[in-house]
C-alpha cells in the first residue's frame, strides 16, 4: 500500500487521537485517516452528482 506523508495542525492531530486507542472507534491514526478521506471523497461524489458533473 503506498505511504503518504501530510503536515497537519498539532490540534487535528489532537483531536484525532482522542479517537485512537484501545476500545476507541479506531485502531490506528492510520486507519482513522483512511476512514476520514474516503467519507470526504463520498461526500464530494455525492456533491458532484447533485451538480451533473459525476461520471460513473
Amino acid at each position: 500500500m503506498p505511504k503518504v506523508s501530510v503536515d497537519i495542525p498539532q490540534e487535528l492531530l489532537n483531536d484525532l487521537n482522542r479517537h485512537v486507542g484501545d476500545n476507541k472507534k479506531f485502531v490506528t491514526q492510520a486507519d482513522a485517516i483512511r476512514t476520514a478521506v474516503r467519507k470526504l471523497l463520498d461526500q464530494m461524489d455525492n456533491i458532484d452528482r447533485r451538480h451533473g458533473r459525476f461520471e460513473e
